[in-house]
């Protein structure tokens, strides 16, 4: 991309740019336990990644989802978002994903078209995000924002500890101010030069990185946070398979959802 199109260049809100929301669907979620990838796990009979496309394309602010799917199943997934009912406003783009969650990001980043001014990233694994948490989050980046995220007071005392092997009680080191520490949550809304720059700039070792927001702030970007919902928790374990069917139920008998 020559420097004389870069999306940083174009201001913030310009009516020119549109938003597309990343959704990186490539892990394995081996904390549920063996089978198909997390993404792909059913929640009440339908994929957490349909629950996940549907709650970015219900959004008025998104006009284009990229779904990041494993190496070796893009095809499938294909099928898959092509058999859902998806709104038929929203365009959604299958695009094969990395080894690691970073690389993911960095390929549907790579597969979004040059009008692109706005970018969310999406965990596949938080199905549920009410639509007014995407909403809010979009609308934060265009007013200006270089960088959002959606996050929640913490309810419990966290402990800062020095982890020890073989199962050793964990010696306390500290215990942060709660009151000044947020659980964030996604969608993570972006700017899209400075997420971008962030990719190319910030590389992580291992497994690379989970929040973009802190590869960002690497860079000096001010992130900044709007709330959060509850119903946007991430499904890890088996227990918040159980949750998450509880909210889904609660939703059909209140909204018809």
């Amino acid at each position: 991309m020559s420097e004389s199109t870069r999306p940083a260049e174009r201001p913030h809100g310009s009516p020119n740019t549109r938003t597309a929301a990343v959704i990186p669907a490539a892990g394995r979620g081996v904390r549920l336990g063996p089978g198909a990838p997390k993404a792909l796990r059913a929640l009440n009979g339908t994929p957490m990644l349909v629950h996940a496309v549907r709650a970015m394309a219900r959004s008025r602010a998104v006009s284009l989802v990229v779904v990041v799917a494993p190496p070796d199943g893009a095809a499938e997934v294909r099928i898959l978002l092509d058999d859902s009912a998806l709104p038929e406003t929203t365009e959604v783009r299958v695009v094969p994903g990395g080894e690691t969650r970073q690389e993911s990001v960095r390929l549907g980043l790579a597969a979004l078209p040059e009008d692109i001014g706005v970018v969310l990233v999406h965990d596949a694994a938080r199905p549920l995000v009410p639509v007014e948490t995407v909403d809010a989050v979009a609308a934060a980046v265009r007013d200006g924002a270089p960088a959002v995220v959606p996050a929640l007071p913490l309810a419990d005392t966290v402990k800062e500890v020095r982890p020890r092997e073989g199962g050793e009680p964990e010696l306390v080191v500290g215990t942060p101010e709660r009151a000044v520490l947020r659980a964030v949550q996604t969608p993570q809304g972006f700017d899209r030069g400075a997420l971008v720059e962030a990719h190319e700039k910030v590389a992580l070792q291992g497994e690379g990185a989970t929040d973009d927001a802190g590869m960002v702030e690497r860079l000096g970007v001010p992130v900044v946070v709007v709330p959060g919902h509850e119903e946007a928790f991430k499904v890890t374990r088996p227990l918040d398979l159980v949750l998450a069917e509880a909210v889904l139920a609660r939703r059909r008998a209140t909204d018809g959802f």
